[in-house]
């Protein structure tokens, strides 16, 4: 199958922060957050790259698991303790990818695919679940600001 024809099947839709998604799952159960807001227990999505598509860099307040399914292998850039760490997400373990990764909650992140053609397939949980209000997308500025020596990099997972 091509990208279109999964998109068109899982019935994704563009995400804000880039590629497609669809979110498959929200716990019916509930908690409330340290800072007093009920969330799902739980969510999750399907979540798509294609070519040159990034999911600019973001953060969550929850820690976010990225589970791959198939096509390429997919980077997933995490700035911690302003140092960038790359995780390949795929299936060639000889290669050093892995099948899951975590992100914590509150660093930012963003993806792309490690060749900039094909796509990747995955699917995203978030726990406690993934809420907008809870959602930030990286400006430029601003995070070039607090990490001036990651600037290059920073161009590259935020939007103009």
């Amino acid at each position: 199958m091509t990208a279109t024809d999964i998109i068109q099947h899982l019935h994704l839709l563009p995400h804000p922060e880039g590629g497609y998604y669809r979110e498959t799952y929200r716990s019916p159960e509930h908690l409330t957050t340290d800072s007093g807001q009920s969330r799902s227990v739980s969510t999750a999505i399907y979540y798509l790259l294609e070519n040159d598509d990034k999911s600019h860099f973001h953060r969550i307040k929850s820690d976010e698991l990225w589970f791959f399914h198939q096509g390429q292998a997919l980077e997933i850039v995490v700035l911690t303790d302003g140092q960038p760490t790359t995780i390949v997400l795929g299936s060639d373990f000889a290669r050093g990818e892995v099948p899951q990764a975590i992100v914590p909650a509150n660093a930012w992140f963003g993806a792309r695919l490690r060749q900039s053609s094909g796509f990747a397939l995955v699917s995203c949980t978030v726990a406690p679940g993934f809420d907008f209000a809870d959602f930030e997308l990286a400006q430029r500025g601003a995070l070039s600001a607090e990490f001036p020596h990651l600037t290059s990099l920073i161009e590259q997972f935020t939007k103009p």
